[in-house]
């Protein structure tokens, strides 16, 4: 697998598609970026499995709390 991934995500506030890149090289990564469209924030967490040599991204909303 190349080390940069391109992929398509929606924002969960607004549903505007983003075009981001993701750097594989380090693995798993939990992060924050922002909608190029409504400006809130996104909550981006990748996965690399290296056995099944796929990238899953996981976005969801800053706010959402888990009980």
């Amino acid at each position: 697998m190349t080390s940069i991934q391109a992929k398509t995500i929606t924002c969960p506030h607004c549903g505007h598609h983003t075009h981001i890149e993701l750097d594989a090289s380090n693995g798993d990564q939990n992060y924050y970026d922002e909608c190029t469209n409504c400006c809130q924030e996104l909550h981006l967490v990748t996965h690399l499995d290296e056995v099944k040599d796929k990238l899953t991204v996981v976005v969801d909303a800053d706010d959402e709390q888990y009980y």
